[in-house]
């Protein structure tokens, strides 16, 4: 493929707010000035360490050490070459790519393909649900109680019973048989390609940034064989294990509340959205798997007070699933609730019998994840017998064990001892027995206080808002900010490099030249301040990435800490008053400089005449030092 034009890329990423991107997939708050922080969609982890730096479009994660830019964040989190990184954000701007031939982008094949593929479809499909044929699948619709405005809203279609509409109506639109069949569209057969959903209620379902990756496709025929509900199968883009429909357009309200609702289907999302509950969405025809709780909580965000309901149906098949949602909840630092409908409705049917109020009721009923697993489990064994209650309390004191909140936990021992009939003491004994089974004899949030205890007293640098979170992994052999020297020449270097890179557009590049040309007391540092003074050699300091450029060219073993230096918060509360800090420090720097220099022509003066050339030297160098030191301290 033909090399996309370096001013080309450029461009785009220029006029690309990095916050924009990373922000549709985790939620961002701010850090200090300039400086965004969230969950890092790179590693589990329960307190935030992923920085933001939009003014200089770069982040890093001060856990995993993943950082980078734009291109960088997109081929990471989407699998894509650079090539198709560059392509997708140009589409998204409507900028015209452009090829070192001098030509316009070709078109391309792979992911790039298969989002037009869907995007194509999901438009046909639309149109095909105002065809008379369509007046089952409109029928289906209004039946359960959404109308045509609801029905736009969601994108809903539908897919005639032919055999080959959809593949026709594509191919016309320069898509070949190939990229169909890739994209999931048509299924292959003996005779060739068919259209895959065949008379059935289409649903788009999308990424969290909005683009259509595949669809769900309800089955609205008796004489249809297939199951009741079809989806695209596994392609490059839909992976069912880490999609979520409902997600694109829930994700502002998720961020915003702090809370999720998981419910089991398409119909149910959108009952849920229609009647003010704009937090659901619903797995795509999977159980609810660890893939999904990272998407969310990174969309949720590291709030203490984030929530994930999920609601299921009262018969076995739903206690199988709250089991299983359970599984997965209780390693997140979101608090689980399960909130189930009255006489077993779903939201959808609750809709429809109970109006709207009703489905923000059930949500706002909701109990909590642990109590619902709790009293099924319970509900398993007799507790008329003594057998059975011993049974029961075997088998619910290892869910209690879990609770890493040590008040809370206390609160469900006193629950199990009202619901088992038995003695707290005895309750309690099963609990702590249960933690020792599962971790070397305490329980969880016992574990984790002698973890943060035996973190702080080895020397490490406590979590910062500028440095490690509580997930960070352990000292490594790579220079960081949290392994320099705790000393004031140090801070003071660490500070001035920091300020340079994040705001050394905003200051006079004269002073910024005349502190980075002094050398540095610690390598590391230097090593940085070095990287710097070649890169604005030649290049605009004015042009958005010249710093994380940088960054990049920073040699090992110091590049993580250049990244940690363009990423971490900077202590200001104005982006004016930052530049200001950051000006001060580099003339603190020189008048460091001036200091030094000063020290040495004195100890040099006592080993000289006073009255001879050298010694008069000395002393009108002092003097010119001296009125330069004044001159830098009176700006101070």
């Amino acid at each position: 493929m033909a090399r996309i034009r370096q001013a080309d890329v450029d461009e785009v990423k220029a006029r690309t707010n990095i916050a924009d991107i990373i922000g549709e997939r985790v939620a961002l708050k701010s850090a200090g000035v300039g400086s965004l922080k969230g969950l890092c969609p790179f590693h589990d982890e329960k307190s935030p360490s992923f920085n933001v730096r939009p003014q200089v479009g770069y982040y890093h994660c001060f856990g995993c050490g993943e950082s980078g830019d734009v291109y960088s964040f997109l081929r990471a989190i989407d699998h894509l070459s650079f090539t198709e990184a560059v392509e997708k954000l140009a589409a998204r701007l409507g900028f015209t790519l452009h090829y070192e031939d001098g030509g316009p982008a070709p078109e391309t094949s792979g992911r790039t393909r298969l989002y037009a593929v869907n995007t194509a479809a999901a438009e046909w499909f639309r149109a095909q649900l105002a065809s008379p044929e369509a007046e089952t699948a409109r029928r289906f619709l209004g039946e359960r109680g959404f109308d045509a405005g609801a029905a736009a809203h969601f994108g809903i279609g539908y897919a005639p019973r032919g055999w080959d509409g959809a593949r026709d109506a594509l191919r016309s639109q320069g898509f070949t048989d190939e990229e169909l069949s890739a994209a999931g569209v048509v299924s292959q057969g003996q005779r060739g390609v068919y259209d895959r959903f065949r008379g059935r209620l289409i649903w788009p379902i999308r990424d969290i940034t909005g683009q259509t990756i595949g669809f769900g496709a309800r089955r609205l025929y008796d004489d249809d064989q297939g199951p009741k509900y079809l989806n695209t199968p596994e392609t490059l883009i839909y992976k069912k294990a880490q999609v979520l429909y409902g997600l694109d357009i829930a994700k502002k309200a998720i961020s915003r509340d702090h809370r999720v609702v998981v419910v089991e289907g398409y119909t149910d999302v959108m009952a849920c959205h229609l009647a003010g509950v704009t937090t659901a969405i619903a797995t795509c025809g999977t159980a609810f798997g660890s893939d999904h709780m990272s998407v969310v909580g990174r969309v949720v965000g590291g709030d203490a007070s984030g929530e994930i309901i999920f609601t299921f149906d009262p018969d076995a098949a739903g206690q199988k699933a709250a089991v299983r949602a359970f599984a997965e909840a209780r390693g997140s630092s979101l608090r689980s609730y399960v909130a189930v409908g009255p006489e077993g409705l779903d939201p959808c049917d609750l809709r429809l019998e109970r109006g709207d109020a009703a489905v923000r009721s059930m949500v706002d009923l909701k109990s909590p994840l642990f109590e619902f697993v709790i009293d099924r489990r319970i509900g398993e064994h007799d507790l008329e017998s003594v057998e059975g209650r011993l049974a029961a309390l075997r088998a619910t004191a290892p869910i209690v064990a879990e609770i890493r909140d040590g008040g809370v936990r206390s609160r469900y021992e006193h629950l199990l001892s009202k619901r088992l009939g038995e003695e707290l003491s005895e309750v309690h004994r099963a609990v702590v027995r249960a933690a020792q089974r599962g971790g070397e004899g305490k329980p969880a949030s016992d574990r984790d206080a002698s973890d943060r205890s035996a973190t702080q007293t080895s020397g490490q640098m406590p979590a910062s808002a500028d440095g490690p979170g509580t997930d960070a992994p352990p000292p490594s052999t790579r220079v960081t900010l949290s392994s320099l020297p705790r000393t004031a020449d140090v801070a003071l270097e660490r500070d001035a490099l920091m300020g340079v890179l994040q705001y050394g557009h905003a200051i006079d590049p004269r002073e910024v030249d005349a502190a980075l040309s002094i050398p540095l007391q610690h390598p590391a540092l230097d090593a940085v301040r070095q990287a710097i003074v070649a890169r604005l050699a030649h290049d605009d300091r004015t042009r958005a990435g010249w710093a994380s450029d940088a960054v990049e060219s920073v040699r090992e073993p110091y590049r993580s800490l250049a990244v940690e230096l363009l990423t971490a918060a900077f202590p200001a509360l104005t982006e004016a008053e930052a530049a200001n800090s950051a000006l001060a420090m580099c003339r603190r720097l020189r008048i460091r400089a001036i200091d030094a220099r000063k020290r040495a022509l004195l100890s040099a003066i006592q080993r000289v005449a006073p009255d001879s050339e050298e010694g008069r030297t000395v002393r009108m160098t002092l003097r010119e030092l001296d009125g330069q030191r004044r001159a830098l301290a009176e700006l101070q």
